[in-house]
């Protein structure tokens, strides 16, 4: 039977190849996004482990709002990434600081 250490285990890997792509690769913005939804990926197992060992459905509502402003966050990170990429033609994070007022 699989118990709640397994889906912390899982959880725990997959926030750590998320912190080790922000780490390795903090120069391409498409990876720096994915590995921020990878992130929100790691705690929504954590959240939907823990509502299932401590049968609770709470944990299943925030992960409901955890899916939500990650849709939204996509959706805003892309349309920004679009736009910047169709000025500038690279997507380069260290180019970025032109953003600022």
């Amino acid at each position: 039977m699989i118990g709640l250490s397994h889906y912390l285990s899982v959880s725990a890997i997959i926030f750590s190849i998320s912190i080790l792509g922000l780490m390795i690769n903090h120069r391409n913005l498409i990876t720096l996004l994915m590995c921020i939804e990878l992130m929100l990926l790691a705690v929504s197992t954590n959240f939907i482990a823990f509502a299932r060992y401590l049968h609770q459905p709470a944990g299943e509502v925030f992960v409901f709002l955890i899916l939500a402003v990650a849709a939204a966050e996509s959706a805003i990170g892309l349309a920004i990434l679009v736009l910047w990429f169709r000025q500038h033609h690279s997507v380069d994070v260290e180019q970025l600081n032109r953003l600022k007022g």
